[in-house]
């Protein structure tokens, strides 16, 4: 299956990992949600092949995760900001962030504080309609209806 059929599949989590299951993208959502805007910044904070980022960020902008706007005519600069879809994803990175501080920890890891009180963040997903969180009880997955 390639991310063309991937990108189709009424399944909202395939739909998803079409473009946001590359690393790199999910690295510069990460960069952008702390404050990069530019294309040097993401480029020496991830240490990424300019041809790469190129890419990456034009997905991300096709994607409608982020936006492009002129910062400079002369010469032609363009920064890279986040969309409400691009700030939405946010807590996905976050809960992604909890699964790897817990399954793939050890050694010295990034924390992330809440910029107001300074407590370590602790993310967790939790089902709006019951307040369960998420992995707790048992799903069930329906196919969407024919027709």
């Amino acid at each position: 299956m390639n991310c063309e059929n991937i990108s189709d599949e009424p399944c909202p989590i395939a739909r998803s990992v079409a473009f946001a299951g590359d690393a790199w993208c999910l690295l510069i959502l990460r960069d952008a949600h702390s404050g990069l805007t530019r294309f040097d910044q993401f480029r020496k904070s991830l240490g990424i092949a300019p041809t790469m980022l190129t890419r990456r960020l034009a997905t991300l902008t096709e994607e409608g995760l982020l936006e492009k706007r002129r910062y400079s005519e002369h010469p032609p600069r363009e920064e890279y900001l986040l969309t409400e879809a691009g700030r939405d994803f946010l807590p996905v990175l976050f809960i992604i962030g909890a699964w790897g501080r817990q399954h793939r920890g050890g050694g010295k890891m990034t924390r992330f504080l809440d910029a107001e009180n300074g407590t370590e963040i602790k993310a967790v997903a939790v089902d709006e309609v019951t307040g369960a969180k998420i992995g707790t009880r048992p799903i069930r997955i329906v196919p969407p209806e024919e027709g």
